[in-house]
């Protein structure tokens, strides 16, 4: 299987690489630097710039891409839909390393995560562009995506404890009543879809066991 990790030196990217790399996957990493990572094969080029002739030999594009400012959050859009675009009506899947804040907490799903009033408003202006994004990628039924939602306390430097539950569109938590999940546990949860395909055109979440 052909795998490319777009902003694979990202925290989560660099992770996600190591996982499929460890999995004998055939990886690509795509950077814009001279980043380490764990993939034989470097793709050094921009998100923007990616083409429908850089990615049609993939089986699955993961995209690990993440802005955090004022000024890039719109990014969450424009990145998304050109990565759509230039997949539009192809086999390869698109993966997309997706946020917390638009889980549903009610059956209805008419209220989010970010709706709470416990939801930091230092971190409201970045989960209202990932829920648009989201929003606008429901649209494409060109694409065969899956949209990737962690828990709501997503560590960096957690540690890998190698297992997960697969939830849906809703918050989901743990048996100790979290909502909480390593990047290393996600990136499993990650390569899991990738090599299964099992949730097409669909949003999906993990948490830890």
């Amino acid at each position: 299987m052909k795998v490319a990790v777009i902003c694979a030196n990202g925290k989560a990217g660099k992770l996600i690489v190591k996982e499929a790399v460890e999995r004998g996957l055939d990886v690509t990493a795509v950077v814009r630097g001279d980043n380490a990572t764990a993939a034989k094969k470097v793709l050094k080029k921009d998100l923007f710039d990616l083409t429908d002739a850089d990615v049609k030999d993939f089986d699955v594009v993961i995209d690990a891409f993440g802005a955090w400012t004022e000024d890039t959050l719109p990014q969450h859009s424009t990145s998304l839909k050109h990565l759509c675009d230039i997949l539009s009506d192809t086999d390869t899947r698109l993966l997309i390393v997706g946020g917390a804040g638009s889980l549903y907490v009610n059956p209805e799903h008419t209220v989010c995560v970010s709706d709470g009033p416990d939801f930091p408003d230092v971190f409201k202006p970045l989960a209202a562009a990932m829920a648009k994004a989201l929003g606008e990628l429901r649209e494409r039924k060109d694409v065969r995506w899956t949209y990737i939602s962690p828990a709501g306390d997503f560590q960096a430097d957690g540690e890998r404890t190698g297992e997960y539950i697969l939830g849906g569109e809703e918050l989901t938590l743990n048996s100790r009543g979290e909502s909480i999940i390593s990047y290393a546990d996600y990136a499993i949860a990650m390569v899991d879809e990738a090599e299964n395909g099992d949730h097409i055109q669909e949003r999906i979440s993990v948490v830890r066991k």
